[in-house]
């Protein structure tokens, strides 16, 4: 059974007030509340075990590095890869694609290569590939996005020629709550030997991640998104990339040998991670995924999209409601008449609400939508439909205002 008010008393932040209501916290996708057990994890850490990880003889440092690398294990087992050698510790998804559009492009990608990507992502999957343009002559192909919110799939296959050399593809958009087809994406690029990478910024939240079933090359998430901590994420990648694209960043643990004519380099996955790790938090992200893992997806999806549901069907009861995206995952952006939505953004915020207003990282989507930004309610596991029902009570009230 899905019990609601259980997994509520594991987030205490969600029983505090705000300007004298009760919270009301529909900004999920920017960042998720944390459970008391990753907290705890990571303060019984700092507390008791607290020590540099790999390479110390002494009992804290080997400890550390056990936990760190179980860590490893946890995330190797969420997203089914087939070695721990495919996990990468990052800073987020951001860093992940960083790395990629360093690393891959240094390797593979040459003058006149070219770059797929689609309209609706996320500025963390557009600003690394122009950069990469700053020291390659790359070209961006972009996939078209259609007036429902969908990716135009037949325009996709189109854009694929002899020179390009890679998919960069959103799992989720963070705007619309389109949920791509990644494994369809994923066997349409490989029948052209092309390599996907996929940001699952705003999937792995709410549904299950199995890299080897989507067959796909690169995948990246953050930590922050799926209840665990800040600053601390994931990039997969297949080993037979991986071992021929060249460090990310240089120093201590990701070296072999170094001296001052030659360095060679660890073995996977040290390689790509150069300096001390947040060992902490990987230890507070494995306590996250084992988190969601227990209750399960089919559960938190069945959950989430019910209140999707019911969510968008009481907000289309609201005069001028326009929306954006289709709203297969837990997320829908609106706007109401020509009300600004940093307007409502505010006003709803004195009411208790916390949604998130703006581009959302996504301003090329916003230009195609010709608009410049909306009000975003996104859900998670621990939402209610007695919280849908003050938000909507609450923009009612700030739409009568108006």
């Amino acid at each position: 059974m899905y019990d609601l008010q259980k997994i509520r008393n594991d987030f205490p932040i969600l029983g505090r007030e705000v300007y004298g209501r009760p919270l009301v916290y529909f900004d999920n996708g920017a960042t998720t509340q944390k459970p008391r057990s990753v907290v705890e994890a990571m303060t019984n850490e700092y507390l008791n075990v607290n020590a540099n990880v790999h390479r110390g003889v002494h009992f804290l440092s080997q400890q550390a590095t056990d936990l760190h690398e179980q860590a490893r294990e946890t995330v190797r087992r969420f997203i089914n890869a087939s070695s721990v050698s495919e996990v990468i510790f990052t800073r987020g998804t951001t860093e992940s694609i960083n790395l990629v559009a360093s690393s891959f492009g240094q390797a593979f990608i040459k003058d006149g290569d070219e770059i797929i990507i689609t309209a609706m992502e996320h500025h963390s999957n557009i600003v690394p590939w122009q950069l990469l343009q700053s020291r390659v002559e790359v070209k961006l192909r972009v996939c078209p996005v259609s007036d429902d919110g969908r990716l135009d799939l037949d325009a996709l296959a189109r854009l694929f020629t002899s020179r390009t050399r890679l998919v960069a593809c959103t799992a989720v958009s963070n705007v619309l709550g389109t949920v791509n087809p990644i494994a369809d994406i994923v066997r349409m690029a490989h029948a052209h030997d092309v390599p996907v990478l996929v940001d699952a910024a705003q999937s792995t939240p709410h549904m299950a991640v199995d890299v080897q079933s989507l067959d796909c090359d690169f995948l990246a998430f953050s930590g922050h998104k799926v209840y665990g901590p800040t600053g601390i994420g994931v990039l997969y990648g297949k080993e037979r990339w991986l071992d021929r694209m060249p460090p990310y960043m240089g120093g201590g643990e990701m070296i072999g040998k170094v001296s001052f004519e030659h360095t060679t380099f660890n073995v996977l996955p040290y390689k790509f991670e150069a300096g001390t790790p947040d060992y902490v938090a990987t230890t507070g992200l494995a306590c996250a995924l084992d988190y969601v893992s227990a209750l399960g997806f089919d559960a938190i999806g069945s959950h989430e999209r019910s209140l999707t549901a019911y969510a968008r069907q009481q907000l289309s009861q609201i005069p001028g409601m326009r929306f954006f995206g289709p709203s297969d995952d837990a997320v829908i952006s609106f706007l109401v008449g020509d009300i600004h939505h940093l307007d409502l953004g505010t006003l709803l915020d004195r009411l208790g609400i916390a949604v998130r207003t703006g581009h959302h990282c996504a301003e090329p989507l916003m230009h195609r939508l010709g608009i410049e930004g909306t009000v975003r309610a996104s859900f998670a596991l621990y939402n209610t439909f007695e919280e849908v029902d003050l938000f909507i009570a609450a923009l009612q009230r700030v739409v009568a205002m108006f």
